[in-house]
């Protein structure tokens, strides 16, 4: 009987370890919502905020090292090679910055961007091959520049906006435009090889393409505003499979592991598991609001953030949900959306007229969004949000 109580004790310890909450290990104040993601270099956590500031954070400590004032706000993700980080902002101005100083080596501009709605939340992030930086703009092009120089290389011109990140496989650019395309370029000339129209849908006949894409076993998969997740042959640009969310568009970018694709939903407000391969749903986690940013791993675990104001870690094979963060903010002013059980509360109406959208767009805000995609270096989880907060959470 003693011998069965300790294992009983023993076995309740170990599953508390197993699913125990992370702990916080330290939160950088910024004066500006935060979209976009951190990345990391070096001993840094290198992050952007709508109060147009480029801030590299001592990731040890979450001290500020420097801070980098542009003339827009940042909502994109910075990215950093050989001690240069490369980031965008609201005027299309892309910058060049010594990672040590903080100090400007070159600025480009790029005319012409712009918001198209109150959910276009996001600018195309920069991402970097070879020489070359290479970024979608509001303009509805996409920009290749010398790394070093800023030179402008070559540019491939679009017919709607494009806010959706680069993927680059193979020397070759992936990326989706607002004008229901999804591209594949060369990524040294930025010639055309194939272009792939998402199927629309009544409301959204364009079938907008928001959000970047994601690539396994030569597939290239993303979401669409049309309500659909699309999975294309990389090198044909043919169909392998899409799944109709119906009444939600896909913003999320797929995040894939195991043979398996997760992703987030916006109306539906549903994060799924599918087979990467044959689309087969294998989970799905109901929430209470949207979900933007890409998933993130961590041993046998799927992070992802929600407009809720929650990180969520749920066990990559079976759904379950391991544990969850809240922002203080969600935290402050939860009660604000929703009532005691968790659901959206009566009355509350997430859409309606433009003046309706944008105060209801800002309460939504004001709950400390996860719109950052989640970013896992080792034991530690680093993400942004609408609270203006970077976070670190110890695993």
């Amino acid at each position: 009987m003693k011998k069965q109580i300790i294992l009983t004790i023993l076995s309740v310890l170990i599953s508390n370890f197993i699913t125990a909450q992370p702990q916080p290990f330290w939160k950088f104040k910024t004066a500006g919502k935060i979209a976009g993601s951190p990345c990391v270099s070096n001993n840094k956590i290198i992050i952007g905020s709508e109060d147009g500031f480029l801030y590299a954070i001592d990731k040890t400590n979450g001290q500020q090292l420097w801070k980098y004032q542009g003339d827009a706000p940042i909502k994109s993700t910075p990215a950093t090679v050989n001690g240069t980080v490369f980031f965008n902002n609201a005027n299309g101005n892309m910058y060049a910055i010594d990672a040590t100083s903080g100090k400007m080596l070159w600025k480009q501009q790029m005319p012409g961007e712009k918001i198209v709605d109150f959910w276009d939340y996001y600018l195309s992030s920069p991402v970097l091959h070879d020489n070359l930086v290479i970024v979608g703009s509001g303009n509805g092009a996409v920009y290749a520049f010398d790394q070093k120089t800023g030179k402008q290389v070559w540019t491939f011109k679009t017919d709607g906006v494009v806010h959706a990140d680069p993927l680059i496989q193979n020397n070759t650019v992936y990326v989706g435009s607002f004008d229901g395309n999804f591209y594949s370029l060369n990524a040294t000339s930025g010639q055309l090889l194939w272009k792939f129209k998402t199927v629309g849908d009544m409301f959204f006949p364009k079938g907008e393409i928001q959000n970047g894409a994601s690539f396994f076993n030569n597939t290239v998969y993303f979401g669409s505003r049309d309500f659909n997740i699309y999975a294309l042959n990389a090198e044909k640009g043919t169909g392998a499979w899409n799944m109709k969310e119906r009444g939600s568009w896909v913003i999320a970018t797929p995040a894939i592991a195991d043979s398996l694709a997760f992703f987030g939903t916006s109306d539906t407000h549903t994060f799924y598991c599918l087979g990467a391969l044959y689309s087969e749903v294998k989970w799905k986690i109901p929430l209470n609001m949207r979900v933007y940013g890409k998933a993130a791993f961590y041993e046998n675990l799927v992070l992802f953030g929600c407009f809720n104001g929650k990180l969520y870690a749920a066990d990559k094979k079976t759904g379950t949900i391991k544990w969850e963060y809240q922002t203080e903010a969600s935290k402050q002013n939860w009660l604000t959306i929703f009532d005691e059980t968790g659901h959206i509360k009566k009355g509350f109406e997430l859409y309606g007229d433009d003046v309706h959208i944008a105060n209801t767009e800002k309460i939504i805000m004001n709950l400390g969004s996860i719109l950052s995609s989640p970013i896992v270096e080792q034991n530690m989880v680093y993400f942004g949000s609408t609270d203006g907060y970077v976070y670190a959470l110890k695993m």
